[in-house]
């Protein structure tokens, strides 16, 4: 079956990385595609593991080849997803899921039709989302204002999604996430190859 892209929004500080760490260690044949961005790993993110850690000249050089299915400026960092790093994955015949910004969910969605399933991550409250964002101690104040204002603008984008999942305790969410991914695998369309390959030539079926 072709591999299927199971796209992943949210607002910054949502816990979408963690989200998306719990369900692939859920879910057998889910490969993850890596992001490039020009930011300072934090600790313990690893080279091409968490993202492919890149300088500005690179991210460009990029650009200009048109090795990005979407990227874009955040708050003053690069992010990009590369078409590569999706290719990759599907030639190993897995199904992707990729964490993009809601611009980023649309050009996939215009690429992959047939083949993307869009699931927005929300906070509980906006209350919950500035604590969060204060208790990792990676942002400076107006960083985080400015994430937090920018929280209306997403979750307009919300409602364009397949799926929406809040975030209230991260091992329901986690579940939520695998179950969605479950039962988009057992969508009579995606399984049509599957039952001709085992039933369309059994002899016992025709009327």
């Amino acid at each position: 079956m072709a591999g299927i892209l199971f796209v992943i929004s949210a607002p910054s500080g949502t816990g979408k990385t963690s989200v998306i760490k719990g369900v692939r260690e859920r879910v057998n044949g889910l490969g993850y595609s890596v992001s490039h961005t020009t930011r300072r790993p934090r600790p313990n993110e690893k080279q091409g593991i968490d993202y492919y850690f890149v300088d500005k000249r690179q991210f460009e050089a990029m650009v200009e080849q048109g090795g990005f299915v979407e990227w874009a400026e955040v708050y003053g960092e690069l992010y990009g997803t590369s078409y590569s790093s999706i290719e990759a994955v599907l030639g190993q015949e897995k199904d992707v899921v990729l964490d993009v910004d809601p611009k980023g969910a649309k050009n996939l969605r215009a690429r992959y039709p047939d083949r993307c399933v869009l699931i927005y991550l929300l906070p509980p409250d906006v209350e919950t989302l500035q604590q969060r964002l204060k208790g990792r101690g990676t942002d400076e104040e107006g960083v985080i204002r400015a994430r937090l204002s920018q929280v209306a603008r997403e979750l307009k984008e919300c409602l364009s999604y397949d799926y929406v999942v809040i975030n209230q305790e991260l091992d329901t969410a986690v579940e939520e996430v695998c179950a969605i991914i479950k039962a988009e695998r057992l969508r009579s369309h995606r399984m049509a190859p599957v039952v001709k390959e085992r039933f369309g030539n059994n002899p016992s079926l025709e009327t």
